[in-house]
Formats: structure tokens, C-alpha cells, sequence
């Protein structure tokens, strides 16, 4: 009797409650392989990965698996939603002094790198004076969190941000002390950046608290210096560069930017900033030199719309630099 009992439970739920494989193809096709489904009665378990998703990818693809596997014959449907945490690479842009377009290299560097097949966030580190969501077109847009963990903004360019000009209103002096900046920018860090590999850090110039602290705690893989040819310029930056070799955080390369000007009515080439200093100075200090920034007003009124080059498919000012750092970073892997 207990046979006949046990071969007629065996047959109902082989044949017949639930039909597993097309319950697995229709769970499949809106998770595809990151779904693991198993079948106990009329009770349905998913394990979903989440790794790399965004909150709302994650959220959204629950949902569907829910109703995926809500068929007929279906009483429960549990889903566990895992993700393994995703080792991100931090490369932090900066310079000795302020002025030198250290966040239109680190928006056109963020870019490039995205074009050139990295996964990439951006985060504005400048905490007092905050340029990239104008840089990145997505002014007025604020970010949103879960869990008090700020989701990253999507800009047209693919390459998400926040910022902390994404925080406060338009215009308001960000009144802060070096603990409190470094506490808002480790929330930036930190932020929700699901399947980006590499974080481009726009530091805020000078090698004050606010720097020292985000260096230290958050480690970047490595540092990219921003310096203009002139004298005063590469001063600033050779302190940026003893900032970071301090804190044991390798020099990527320099970059020279506002190195000459083309004029736009007969062509002549002068350089107001002089020329070669910046790579002249990485050479004195044994260090990459990453490339030149011509002074342009192409370059200037783009950015002022929002409007990076390295967008652009025939960029080749930034994407040369980029596909450097690139380079650098792969050989550290």
C-alpha cells in the first residue's frame, strides 16, 4: 500500500502540477542564466544573482521572475536575491592647484575609458566646487537611494555620476570642515555603482585634509596629474605627486593640458602657458607622461554645453590618454 501511495505522489509531481521545464525556459528568458530555479511541490525557489546590477535592475528583474513563475499549479514563489561584491578599480584625477581643467580631463577621461570598452562611474570628489553635472548634461537631475545608499545619475554619455553638486541648490557655498567633506565624498564612493569596474575619482585640487583622507581610506589604484606647462602650475602638481607617493598610491601619468593655441582665423600656434613643461617635469620625476590638451575654444564651449569631445567618434585628444590609463591598468590586473 505505502508503495502504491509513494509511486502515485511520484507520478502526480513528475507529471503533472507543475510543468518544470517550462516553468525554467519562462524564468530563463527574463533572467537568463542568473537564475537557479528549483521545484518542490507546488512551491517554486529562485536563487537570482544580482552581481553587477543597479538597485533598480535588480528590483525589476525580481519582479519579473515573480511573475515568471507564477503558472498554474504554482501556490509560492520564493526568490533570494545574492550578489557578489565587485572589486572596483578607483582612479583618482588631480592636480596641485585649482584652474588647470582637472574636471574636464577627469569627464572626457571617464568617457574615453567607457568608449574604449571599460565600465565606468564618475565620481565629483571636487566637494566645493562641484562642475561635473554640468559637464556631464545632467544638471537638476538629483540622485535617488535605497537603504541610504545613493544611486549613481545616468548621463548620455554611459558614464553614471554623483556629485555633490547633485546635493545642494545651485549656487549655495558648501560651508564644510575636512571631516564632513570626507564623510559626504566616502557616500559618493560608496554609492550604488552595480556593474562598473572602474571609479574615475575627480579630486578636489591642493593636497589638503579632504584629499589625504579620501586617498587613504578609498586607496585608488592610481592617480592621474593634471598640471599646465607653466612653472607655478608644475610647483602644485610635483606636491600633488609627493601627496600620493606617500600614500602609496602609484603615479598612472601627467597630463598637459591648455598646451597651445591655434588661433581659429590664421591658424598660428602660440603657447600662452609656454610648452612641454608638464612632460618635461614627468620625465625629471621618472613618470609616465600621459599626452597634451590643446587650449581651444572647441573644447572650452563644448564642455560649458555639456558636451564632452571624447562623445565625439573622431576624438583624438582624449581617447590616446585613456587608452594610456587603460593600458597602465590592465598591466596591474
Amino acid at each position: 500500500m505505502r508503495k502504491t501511495v509513494a509511486r502515485a505522489a511520484k507520478q502526480l509531481n513528475g507529471a503533472g502540477m507543475i510543468d518544470r521545464e517550462h516553468l525554467t525556459r519562462a524564468v530563463a528568458a527574463v533572467a537568463g542564466d542568473r537564475a537557479t530555479v528549483r521545484v518542490e511541490g507546488a512551491r517554486v525557489g529562485v536563487v537570482l544573482d544580482a552581481t553587477g546590477l543597479t538597485a533598480a535592475e535588480r528590483d525589476a528583474m525580481e519582479a519579473a521572475v515573480r511573475a515568471s513563475a507564477a503558472l498554474p499549479g504554482v501556490d509560492e514563489v520564493r526568490v533570494v536575491v545574492t550578489a557578489e561584491r565587485t572589486n572596483r578599480r578607483l582612479v583618482a584625477v588631480a592636480s596641485g592647484k585649482g584652474g588647470v581643467g582637472k574636471s574636464t580631463l577627469a569627464a572626457n577621461l571617464a568617457i574615453a575609458l567607457h568608449r574604449g570598452g571599460a565600465r565606468v562611474g564618475l565620481v565629483d570628489a571636487d566637494v566645493y566646487g562641484p562642475s561635473q553635472p554640468r559637464l556631464m548634461r545632467v544638471e537638476g537631475l538629483r540622485p535617488t537611494a535605497h537603504d541610504k545608499v545613493l544611486d549613481p545619475v545616468p548621463t548620455p554619455y554611459g558614464v553614471p555620476l554623483l556629485s555633490m553638486g547633485q546635493l545642494v541648490e545651485p549656487g549655495r557655498a558648501l560651508a564644510w570642515r575636512g571631516p564632513m567633506a570626507a564623510g559626504a565624498l566616502t557616500q559618493l564612493v560608496e554609492g550604488d555603482w552595480g556593474a562598473a569596474d572602474t571609479l574615475v575619482l575627480d579630486l578636489p585640487p591642493g593636497t589638503g585634509d579632504v584629499q589625504l583622507t579620501m586617498v587613504q581610506k578609498h586607496k585608488p589604484a592610481g592617480a592621474v596629474i593634471v598640471s599646465t606647462p607653466q612653472d607655478l602650475a608644475l610647483i602644485d602638481a610635483a606636491r600633488a605627486i609627493d601627496l600620493f607617493d606617500k600614500a602609496g598610491v602609484p603615479i598612472i601619468g601627467v597630463v598637459e593640458n591648455m598646451a597651445g593655441y591655434s588661433c581659429p582665423h590664421c591658424g598660428e600656434v602660440s603657447d600662452p602657458f609656454g610648452r612641454g613643461g608638464a612632460e618635461a617635469e614627468a620625465a625629471r620625476l621618472g613618470i609616465p607622461f600621459l599626452g597634451r590638451v590643446p587650449l581651444t575654444i572647441a573644447i572650452r564651449t563644448a564642455s560649458d554645453a555639456g558636451e564632452p569631445p571624447a562623445a565625439e567618434p573622431g576624438d583624438t585628444v582624449f581617447a590616446p590618454i585613456a587608452a594610456r590609463v587603460a593600458e597602465w591598468l590592465g598591466s596591474r590586473t
